[in-house]
């Protein structure tokens, strides 16, 4: 039987790269037992000695600290496992780079000052669970002591942002841009608005189930109004106002005039509500995140349709 390969500081040095201090001082603190040692007392090392080396070099490098990678280690016996643990901790590198990449890139599109990049690095790191419980707790606080649709809720949250390891510029810049929305003041009072007004809606009987009147006809409300603003229509025309009376007609209850200018007025805020940009913005957003296809933009149709119920 022929016997193992063993090597010197000098040559697991020059065969990894890594100086010879450093790996003298990995061996004093226990990370890098010797294999043997020679009649002169001098250090040997085989091949699983190797291995593990470049493991602790790549714990290192990710910034664990020794008594970390000692932790690490201490169930490495063969080759084969520490090459799994190696391979591992790269990918963890690996995805850590990448997002140091990206943030880079979107630092050099944005020009971005210091205290800008700083926040970039610091959402660009969280976890996918970090992102999804911003989400959670997001719409945990907007709905919070209300009675409100659970279905309708339930979709709303069901959205969470999932950054691909190797984000482009694009994903990385609407990831950030959606952590600082749903972190913002105004939006969470305007979304805590919108929730207060469904829980009076339902507790006046005015929100229908198990879809609402603008949930349903939506879609149709706002084609009809961009091909009124595509054709020229204004919105106090006959086509414009046929359309306000629709709205109307389709979210009065029977006690409710659905002509009374007073309830139209009422009606149009309720559309300036619900239809503010930021609201869209947020789902324009995931959608980029997620690479979702692309959430086109409803504003015209909605000032379209809000000035004609107002006309």
């Amino acid at each position: 039987m022929g016997t193992t390969a063993t090597f010197t500081i000098g040559e697991l040095s020059r065969r990894t790269g890594l100086p010879v201090k450093t790996i003298r001082f990995y061996s004093d603190e226990g990370l890098l037992p010797p294999t043997e040692r020679t009649d002169a007392g001098y250090r040997l090392y085989d091949a699983a000695a190797m291995a593990r080396l470049e493991l602790v070099r790549t714990l290192r490098e990710l910034g664990l600290g020794l008594a970390d990678v000692s932790a690490a280690l201490t169930q490495s016996a063969t080759i084969g496992e520490l090459a799994v643990r190696h391979v591992e901790a790269l990918d963890e590198q690996i995805r850590r780079l990448r997002l140091r990449r990206a943030v880079l890139r979107a630092v050099a599109k944005r020009n971005s000052e210091l205290e800008e990049v700083n926040l970039m690095n610091r959402l660009a790191s969280m976890s996918d669970e970090e992102r999804k419980r911003l989400v959670d707790e997001f719409w945990d606080e907007m709905v919070a002591g209300l009675d409100i649709d659970e279905e309708f809720y339930r979709r709303m949250r069901a959205g969470k942002p999932e950054l691909p390891d190797d984000p482009t510029p694009e994903q990385l810049e609407a990831w950030i841009e959606f952590a600082e929305l749903v972190q913002d003041p105004e939006f969470r009072a305007l979304i805590r608005k919108m929730s207060e007004t469904q829980a009076k809606q339902i507790e006046d009987g005015e929100f229908q189930q198990p879809a609402g009147a603008w949930q349903q006809n939506w879609p149709i409300w706002v084609s009809r109004a961009e091909a009124a603003i595509a054709a020229g229509e204004s919105p106090t025309s006959e086509t414009g106002q046929t359309l306000a009376a629709d709205l109307a007609a389709a979210s009065a209850r029977p006690d409710q005039d659905a002509a009374a200018p007073e309830f139209r007025a009422e009606l149009a805020d309720r559309f300036a509500t619900s239809g503010d940009p930021r609201a869209e913005r947020y789902w324009q957003l995931l959608a980029t995140i997620n690479g979702w296809p692309p959430v086109p933009t409803t504003q015209p149709a909605v000032r379209f349709m809000i000035d004609a119920l107002r006309g």
